[in-house]
């Protein structure tokens, strides 16, 4: 019986099947190079125009990185707080979920009026955009915290504090590095609409900028970067998730070891 691949092999193969068809269709005219430049020609404009990709980029990065102080810090704190106390829960959960399904991009004129059309519209308006997911995930991963460990905490006089910071947010650390990874991206694709919409700096603007000159090696140019950005967080993100799997696996084995136990003692008792 034929093998099947491994799922890194197809992965790797249809990349390099797409980076191929980027190079030829354009080059044998089936697609217009106005729409799609080859790969050749985007590569050629990354190499020669390096410095201002760089610059462009790094106001990006720095747009970026508060940002993600923003949806990821307060959505965690935030999430935890609403997750934890069912009074919070019961009054704002419903109000935040239904925030959420409200399209952030339609408020943007809201921030820049009153944030202005600098980089401090464009964080807070990224953060927001990263916070519902963040925030609504982590209260969901502390609803299936085992009660156990919170009477626990409360048995040895444990804080509402201390219970967040020790007992909570450790336990639902998985399913919050799920919705960081959901708000992360979200918050990458907020800083680079933002700067699309108004701005004279960053990557964003590089695509409009090029945009309206109708220069699409160099709108690509910066599309690959944005891609490249994002394609590293996620795996940023996967492989901080793949070091707290552990705890998983840690708190499953320590349950089937307790059914176990359960199992074999009226054996014992038995005998």
């Amino acid at each position: 019986m034929m093998r099947r691949p491994a799922p890194s092999t197809v992965r790797w193969v249809i990349l390099a099947a797409l980076l191929v068809f980027w190079e030829l269709f354009p080059r044998t005219g089936i697609i217009p190079e106005l729409f799609l430049p080859p790969l050749s020609k985007t590569i050629a404009v990354l190499v020669k125009d390096w410095r201002e990709y760089a610059s462009e980029l790094s106001v990006t990065l720095y747009e970026v990185a508060f940002a993600m102080l923003i949806a990821c810090g307060a959505g965690i704190l935030a999430g935890a707080l609403t997750g934890g106390i069912a009074l919070l829960r019961n009054l704002l959960l419903p109000v935040f979920s239904s925030l959420y399904a409200v399209p952030i991009v339609i408020l943007y004129p809201i921030f820049t009026a009153w944030f202005g059309i600098g980089s401090q519209s464009k964080i807070i308006f990224a953060g927001v955009y990263g916070f519902f997911p963040v925030m609504l995930t982590t209260a969901a991963g502390i609803r299936t915290i085992d009660a156990q460990l919170l009477l626990a905490a409360r048995s040895m006089g444990a804080s509402l504090p201390q219970q967040i910071t020790r007992v909570i947010i450790p336990a639902s650390i998985p399913t919050v590095l799920s919705g960081l990874r959901l708000g992360g991206a979200l918050t990458i694709i907020g800083v680079v609409v933002s700067e699309m919409l108004t701005s004279a700096a960053g990557i964003g603007y590089l695509v409009t900028r090029y945009r309206t000159i109708l220069d699409s090696p160099h709108v690509f140019g910066a599309i690959v970067m944005i891609l490249l950005l994002s394609i590293a967080f996620d795996t940023l993100a996967r492989a901080i998730e793949r070091r707290t799997m552990v705890w998983q696996t840690a708190g499953r084995r320590q349950k089937e070891g307790e059914r176990v136990d359960v199992a074999v003692k009226p054996a014992t008792a038995v005998v």
